[in-house]
């Protein structure tokens, strides 16, 4: 710890703090526009100059270590002239119409930063370079006149995401941000997770979907999880009106610090599928809307006629799923197309956690499209690639990683464990030699394994991070996936003796492969969240909430239990699919506990450590 003053007062803070980190953990603020809390200090923009005893000149505090007995100023007439010098610089660069900017207003951090120095024009005339515009992106709009070459976005994409697709291009006042050789942004590599729009401190890239509907400070935000895949990312959420504006993601997240992919971000905001907005009842063949009392009719009238089955999906709640197991049966609940649990016939716990990445010097990627299914575990292993972690992917398909790996295996389909095998026995051929090289110098290396992988697979990776003193970690289906195995429901649908089934789809998207697996049951319960052409088959559908409308428990991955919170209320007639599944119980005289889990939880061994919110 080191001793420092601060505007005349003493402060105890960390050795190998900045004096900005220093400063805003005191609650003493200093204006920034290029430092961010997530990213390496850059010291560009020189808005945060303060006064330092010992300096001739005022200093950069996000780049200025401190040090003890320092004496530091912020808020002298003398530092708020340079910093209105600093800002009329800003503004003579580029052209700021500050009333046509969709940020304008309180959003935008650049104009903050004046109007805090008391600034309502320019001091100095704006050189009236026309800059273009790109909106050549799905998401994104690259509007350059507005842009501070702060380089937030640059370092963003490179530190945060591993993407590396902007930089900039020209010198002096001719500087302009740039996707990869200067190619439009919707042609470049980018891939549109937006973690480039959060950062930026002006409207230089907005998202074109949220543009000029309100200002953060006008809508409601609530914290909660994406549900997408199983990572488990914290975001939130801004509303307005009850609709869905933006969506950020959550800086304070335990597990992805903020960054967030395409499904989490942008996704939820093209979302163009019809509701169902009230449930409908075949009568003669055809479906027709009906009430809740005749949908709940209709469903016990055929109940009780035989043996009733039930599909769902692994990104419900937990207490849905307890719900379910309750209703027909723990034994008789399958996940909607499950792989399997390939995990059941091994000793338990035996993964890792996600943070284990960050100190990862090898990743072993094993099957699994990591860019595709769980894209932020993708980028947490890109961003290692600079600091000289190697990457080893064995995969039989093609995969976006074989572009930054060390090392690509191409083994025939299902060779994956033998593989493995032979680098945990120092077996290798010439081909892998390269990877029992790389993973015999590696002091912490990740085994990661997807969804598909077989029994075999996994205790090969098992044995192999043992051999080589690391890790293992599975990615697997939809946020609550690692519930839903452990609840026994990865089991392959038995559907053949079936008279009923219920299938609780939510917001899922049902594919022609369980449409066609549920043609020959007589009887289809559907509780979705949209239309869709299983519902059109369906004998009753129950119309239940989507994602953002619905409160509950989900399991990361790697362990995490965490609570998802409801940012919107559904339409009228929608009920949460909790609640739908307990008027079914209800009607049924079937008594169902949504808390069940929680017990199940405690007395059997899971793949990994369970970390408590």
């Amino acid at each position: 710890m080191v001793n420092i003053t601060i505007n005349g007062t003493s402060y105890e803070v960390p050795e190998g703090y900045t004096v900005l980190k220093a400063a805003t953990e005191k609650g003493i603020h200093i204006p920034t526009l290029c430092d961010h809390p997530e990213l390496t200090p850059y010291g560009g923009c020189r808005l945060c100059l303060v006064e330092v005893d010992g300096f001739r000149t005022p200093q950069p505090s996000c780049t200025l270590p401190v040090s003890n007995n320092m004496v530091i100023r912020t808020d002298t007439p003398a530092i708020h002239e340079s910093r209105k010098f600093v800002l009329s610089l800003i503004f003579s660069e580029r052209n700021h119409f500050c009333p046509y900017c969709q940020v304008s207003g309180g959003d935008c951090e650049l104009q903050n930063s004046a109007y805090d120095e008391g600034m309502t024009y320019w001091p100095i005339q704006p050189n009236w370079k026309n800059f273009p515009v790109d909106a050549s992106h799905p998401y994104i709009i690259l509007e350059h006149n507005r842009c501070i070459l702060c380089r937030r976005c640059v370092r963003a994409c490179g530190e945060l995401v591993g993407n590396f697709t902007l930089g900039v291009e020209e010198r002096g006042a001719n500087s302009i941000l740039m996707a990869d050789l200067g190619v439009p942004l919707g042609e470049s590599t980018c891939v549109s997770c937006g973690t480039c729009v959060q950062v930026c401190p002006t409207g230089a890239l907005i998202d074109r979907w949220s543009a000029y509907r309100g200002r953060e400070e006008e809508s409601k935000s609530q914290k909660t999880i994406c549900t997408a895949c199983s990572v488990g990312c914290g975001i939130e959420v801004f509303t307005r009106h009850n609709n869905i504006v933006k969506i950020y993601g959550d800086w304070d997240a335990a597990i992805n610090k903020g960054v967030i992919c395409e499904k989490g971000r942008f996704l939820p905001m093209v979302e163009k599928r019809e509701r169902v907005l009230t449930p409908i009842v075949k009568q003669d063949g055809k479906p027709k809307a009906a009430t809740w009392q005749n949908a709940l009719e209709a469903i016990a009238a055929k109940w009780s006629k035989g043996e009733v089955a039930a599909l769902v999906s692994d990104r419900l709640p937990a207490e849905t799923l307890s719900f379910v197991s309750h209703l027909v049966g723990s034994d008789k609940v399958s996940v909607i197309e499950s792989a399997g649990d390939a995990t059941s016939g091994l000793k338990k716990p035996f993964e890792g956690k996600l943070a284990d990445l960050k100190k990862s010097d090898c990743v072993v990627v094993v099957g699994t499209n990591l860019a595709e299914d769980h894209e932020v575990a993708g980028f947490f292993v890109k961003r290692l690639v600079p600091s000289g972690t190697s990457v080893i992917l064995i995969d039989s398909e093609s995969n976006p990683l074989d572009q930054v790996a060390d090392v690509v295996l191409k083994p025939a389909k299902g060779g994956e464990a033998a593989l493995l095998q032979l680098l945990a026995d120092g077996k290798a051929t010439e081909v892998a030699a390269k990877a029992a090289e790389l993973l015999a110098k590696a002091s912490n290396p990740v085994f990661i394994y997807g969804k598909s992988a077989s029994e075999l697979t996994i205790k090969a990776a098992v044995e192999a991070a043992q051999k080589f003193h690391g890790v293992v970690l599975g990615t697997r289906g939809g946020a609550n996936s690692l519930l839903t195995a452990f609840l026994g429901m990865e089991k392959e649908t038995q559907l053949d003796k079936a008279k009923a089934v219920l299938i609780v789809l939510a917001d899922d998207e049902p594919s022609q492969k369980l449409i066609h697996q549920l043609e020959k049951v007589p009887f289809k319960v559907v509780l979705a969240a949209y239309h869709s052409q299983l519902s059109a088959q369906a004998d009753v559908v129950l119309p239940v909430a989507m994602w953002a409308e619905e409160s509950g428990t989900f399991i990361s991955m790697d362990g995490h239990v965490q609570q998802a919170v409801a940012s919107i209320n559904p339409p009228e007639e929608v009920k949460s699919s909790k609640e739908a599944v307990q008027e079914i119980a209800s009607r049924l005289g079937i008594k169902v506990n949504g808390e069940s889990w929680k017990d199940l939880l405690k007395s059997k061994a899971v793949v990994t450590e369970i970390v408590e919110a």
